[in-house]
């Protein structure tokens, strides 16, 4: 959903997958680096689809800043990994100092309500988003969940052309005005801005960082 230019599964896809998946006794392994810990809207991205994995992975939010990564899964995958040989190996492993974060952020997150928060200002930065889209002819979509959200600029509306020079230029312009913006770095993708602000973003700093690119792009037209 993140790198690949904000595209959102359709709803009912992963209970589907769920389904096919206990059908054939095979295990279903989601990755929640990116959309996990209340990016979406929700503490993880599936919760929508009402579906859990059986082996789940995470990172990023999960250590704030400090590398830290986990893979969660149920006493019962564990001890079957185990008695079949299955091993895993890495330095830090089981890293007190690194455990020791994950812990507090998960702790911050449930302290400081920031899974709604990101569902509150996930609806201001979508109306604003759709805003910009249904004004400006180069905006061709946005999509996305909570405080992850993708903004595609093309060419015109009727082709849907992507506009890869043009998000460099908005990119650009972002920067001088004081705002980082996050372009898919993929073939043909150049021209989506994937939008991630901090969960703990203030309104203002949202609605400030939202008029800093819609003068971009109104200057780079």
């Amino acid at each position: 959903m993140s790198s690949g230019g904000i595209i959102e599964l359709p709803e009912g896809y992963l209970a589907r997958l769920r389904q096919m998946c206990d059908d054939r006794g095979m295990l279903l392994i989601l990755d929640e680096a990116q959309t996990g810990l209340g990016r979406t809207g929700t503490m993880y991205a599936f919760e929508r689809d009402g579906v859990a994995p059986d082996i789940l992975t995470l990172s990023k939010t999960l250590g704030a800043g400090l590398p830290v990564a986990a893979v969660v899964t149920s006493a019962e995958i564990e001890d079957r990994c185990a008695e079949r040989g299955f091993l895993f190996y890495t330095t830090h492993a089981s890293d007190p100092l690194a455990a020791t974060v994950a812990l507090t952020v998960l702790d911050v997150i449930e302290r400081e309500g920031l899974v709604e928060r990101a569902a509150k200002l996930g609806d201001v930065l979508r109306e604003r988003l759709i805003g910009l889209r249904d004004d400006v002819e180069v905006v061709g979509d946005v999509r996305g969940r909570g405080l992850l959200q993708g903004v595609e600029l093309v060419t015109d509306k009727a082709s849907r052309t992507p506009a890869d020079a043009l998000g460099a230029k908005v990119t650009a312009a972002c920067l001088e005005r004081g705002l980082h913006m996050n372009i898919v770095q993929l073939p043909g993708m150049g021209g989506i801005f994937r939008i991630a602000p901090p969960l703990t973003i203030s309104d203002d700093e949202l609605h400030h960082g939202l008029d800093i690119l819609t003068d971009s792009l109104a200057a780079s037209l």
